[in-house]
């Protein structure tokens, strides 16, 4: 289900590339296929040393979706890819502090997903305001450039997915999907 969600998502954003202000006759810039990581779409954090389950739980966040645009360079040379991740953040019911941050990372793979062509890290913080205890943000928007040849920016593929830590990722592939 969440895939099928992820994958709407992305037709949705892709259908939307591209749209610049002004009509033209030109067809509008190409954008690479962009979708979220499905075993890197959840980041759950527990207090140092406790045994983690929703007694320990500082804080919980999904990766939820994005918003993309693709449009060409003023000379038409390149296509800027602008991207901002969507997060839902939950405090968890022994945190301390009224903010968390996020480290995810964007990487760009070829078609085929055999070559990581760039990856970027990132961190984006979170703050709970009053007696929030969940809240959506989004992350500040990072640009891309790929060259304007068509067949060079749709044979691309973007990720997004939070950076977790090889047991973080172990419990995201037990537990699947959310």
């Amino acid at each position: 289900m969440r895939r099928k969600a992820a994958l709407c998502l992305a037709a949705a954003v892709l259908a939307g590339c591209g749209g610049g202000s002004s009509p033209s006759s030109s067809p509008p810039a190409p954008c690479p296929r962009i979708t979220i990581l499905a075993d890197g779409a959840d980041l759950t954090r527990y207090r140092d040393g406790a045994v983690p389950d929703i007694a320990s739980m500082t804080s919980d966040a999904r990766l939820v979706g994005f918003n993309a645009s693709c449009d060409y360079t003023r000379r038409r040379e390149a296509v800027n890819v602008r991207i901002s991740a969507i997060f839902d953040v939950e405090r968890g019911p022994v945190s301390t502090v009224p903010r968390v941050t996020l480290p995810w990372f964007i990487a760009v793979t070829d078609a085929g997903d055999g070559q990581i062509i760039e990856r970027r890290d990132y961190v984006t913080p979170v703050v709970f305001e009053g007696n929030a205890n969940r809240v959506r943000v989004a992350s500040t928007p990072v640009l891309f450039s790929f060259p304007a040849e068509e067949r060079l920016v749709e044979n691309h593929n973007v990720r997004l997915s939070f950076q977790l830590t090889p047991e973080e990722l172990a419990v995201n592939r037990r537990r699947g999907p959310r």
